[in-house]
């Protein structure tokens, strides 16, 4: 059951992954993504997500340790992911790129490593499957079709850009469906992340937001909301598309 933001997935593998947590993509090193992760960890999260490419493992690092030390929060009970960029792929690549980020973070493990962006082909290839698919998903692109495989191959899909970019937080069908529960727009939204069993991750460096954010698990969307939700796809992007991309 979802009721909190330790609540948590099991994957594939038996790994536990919290099912809500704090990404940082385009947030500079310094002192205000150290006090975002910091506010994130007191107020109880638990999953941090960055990546190599985002030059801000330094900071996260920084900010997990003093996080770690003014809340008595173990390493143990954190879930840290950082990502491979495509320039380092290729096995003995991917391993120094993974113990770079390791010595940026100032940690001894990582609990997930993601290839960033996917590799053409890979997939059929593989005889190790993936645990996680960290995919572009909001309600403009609610990826069914992509959704459906993974919960068929035991795959746990997650989203990163949830709020789309923050273009979905004044659209008037989801304002309604907000005022109904007395919540924000962000909150339902990631409350429609969580009831479609898919992993969320919503960025915020500001200590107010991170809290309501995170404020998504004292109600619960009716399946007639959810499905208003749903028929707001239109298969839009606001980041690169996977299978067309060229960097």
């Amino acid at each position: 059951m979802i009721n909190n933001l330790q609540s948590t997935t099991t994957l594939n593998n038996g790994v536990k992954m919290p099912w809500f947590g704090i990404g940082v993509f385009k947030v500079e090193e310094g002192p205000e993504l150290v006090d975002a992760i910091k506010f994130a960890i007191k107020h109880g999260y638990r999953s941090i997500d960055t990546a190599a490419i985002y030059e801000n493992e330094e900071s996260v690092g920084q900010a997990i340790l003093a996080g770690m030390k003014e809340t008595g929060v173990s390493r143990q009970d954190l879930f840290i992911t950082s990502k491979v960029w495509n320039a380092d792929l290729g096995y003995e690549s991917t391993i120094a790129a993974y113990e770079t980020s390791l010595k940026k973070l100032g940690l001894d493990y990582l609990d997930l490593y993601l290839i960033h962006w996917p590799v053409e082909g890979k997939y059929k290839e593989a005889k190790i499957k993936p645990m996680v698919n960290q995919v572009e998903y909001h309600p403009r692109l609610t990826q069914k079709k992509l959704q459906s495989f993974c919960q068929k191959q035991g795959i746990q899909l997650e989203a990163w850009s949830p709020l789309m970019q923050g273009q979905l937080l004044d659209n008037p069908e989801l304002l309604k469906i907000a005022n109904k529960y007395n919540k924000s727009i962000a909150q339902i939204i990631l409350r429609w992340d969580l009831q479609n069993g898919v992993v969320t991750i919503p960025k915020s460096t500001k200590e107010h937001r991170i809290v309501e954010n995170s404020d998504v698990f004292d109600f619960e969307l009716s399946k007639e909301d959810m499905e208003q939700m749903d028929r707001l796809n239109q298969d839009h992007r606001v980041g690169p598309d996977p299978d067309n991309f060229d960097f």
